[in-house]
């Protein structure tokens, strides 16, 4: 006789473990470089920004600090990085600004620069690319790359005009 309670015993295991290994197997794919002969391009001179027409981050409500993305500095290079300005208010008012840039396929970011209270530009001397998930300062970089830089978290965003567009919603 057929036991369907018995065959569900018996399935239900196999079945989750082979949807936990699909889902290592997507998820180890997102963060894999695609050409292992990628070179990232010079990274640009650290642009000027403005705090004027910022495009806000979607932070958990328990991050006090504000962050914002000044839409002029987005670009998106043809090493496919997406680099721009992000611009940071602490709850005394002090405004920093850091320019940095993402690379969608490995999850990773990486800052070229600070920028004062004066919007003074300072270079980080060796920049290195760290992966989003790192024990990080903020998980601003993560936010931004969710929310728009990235599509689908696994490539750029095809326009910088698309990038603004998903920060406005």
């Amino acid at each position: 006789m057929f036991d369907k309670n018995r065959v569900a015993r018996w399935c239900a295991p196999a079945l989750l473990g082979l949807f936990a290994l699909a889902l290592t197997t997507l998820l180890q794919a997102q963060v894999t470089p695609d050409d292992p002969d990628w070179k990232e391009l010079d990274a640009p001179t650290p642009p000027a920004f403005s705090t004027g027409k910022l495009l806000p981050l979607d932070m958990p409500p328990y991050v006090s600090v504000k962050f914002g993305i000044d839409p002029s500095t987005l670009s998106i290079g043809v090493d496919g990085i997406v680099r721009y300005v992000v611009v940071t208010r602490n709850t005394s008012g002090t405004v920093n600004a850091m320019f940095e840039g993402i690379r969608c396929g490995t999850g990773e970011v990486k800052t070229y620069a600070r920028a004062n209270d004066k919007g003074m530009w300072s270079t980080v001397t060796e920049p290195k690319w760290r992966v989003f998930t790192d024990n990080l300062p903020s998980k601003h970089a993560w936010v931004f790359a969710r929310q728009a830089a990235c599509d689908g978290r696994a490539t750029a965003a095809s326009s910088t005009s698309d990038i603004i567009k998903a920060l406005k919603k």
